[in-house]
């Protein structure tokens, strides 16, 4: 089992699950975050710090269309290990729903 970020994550960013991570398996592109889910162990200690609920298990239906985008971009993205600020439009964006397909994007983050 791994867990996967969804498309809640797109335009909101929180890093809360990034500094309780044990593993450092986040990986931050410009408007999300993804998990490596070969780096993941598997701990859930992320899941319930994200505040859009954006984290799900891959044992959960929903999560299986999001293991493969987790797994592509976290290799090419730059890894992220500690707290940054969320995206200015977070609060707002949090119950935004089809965000993947009007707000995706490829480019990386910043990482730390």
């Amino acid at each position: 089992m791994t867990y996967v970020v969804t498309e809640a994550c797109i335009k909101c960013k929180y890093t809360d699950c990034v500094e309780v991570c044990p593993v450092d398996c986040f990986y931050e592109g410009a408007n999300m975050l993804v998990i490596h889910p070969d780096e993941c162990i598997d701990c859930g200690v992320c899941e319930p710090e994200c505040p859009p609920e954006a984290i799900l298990p891959d044992t959960e239906s929903e999560a299986e269309k999001w293991l493969e985008l987790n797994r592509e971009y976290s290799e090419r993205w730059p890894n992220i290990t500690r707290k940054i600020d969320a995206m200015p439009e977070a609060d707002a964006m949090q119950a935004e729903k089809g965000k993947f397909d009007r707000f995706f994007s490829q480019e990386p983050g910043e990482g730390t």
